[in-house]
């Protein structure tokens, strides 16, 4: 069973044309990867379908933007990782 940084990766090099070998788990999505917003939505609709579950985009938008948190807590490619299976486990219970 693949891990959750190898779907993940692999859903954006699909989703991106970001070429798999550039994602690491201390990518940031947008500032490394230069993932535009619309595609990011894209790979977050892929996530949520893969793995079953709804990430939640706009409170973490919102809580960057007031700065309550930094946005590598959900951008760096580890860190997404770390969200997702916290959801993942939240979902399972």
């Amino acid at each position: 069973m693949a891990s959750t940084f190898d779907t993940v990766a692999g859903i954006i090099a699909e989703t991106s044309d970001v070429p798999l070998d550039q994602i690491t788990p201390h990518s940031h999505v947008m500032k490394d990867l230069e993932v535009d917003s619309l595609s990011f939505l894209d790979i977050t609709f892929e996530i949520d379908q893969k793995f079953g579950i709804k990430l939640p985009v706009e409170d973490w938008m919102g809580r960057v933007n007031e700065g309550k948190d930094s946005g590598d807590e959900y951008f760096v490619i580890g860190n997404l990782c770390a969200q997702i299976d916290a959801l993942r486990t939240a979902v399972a219970q």
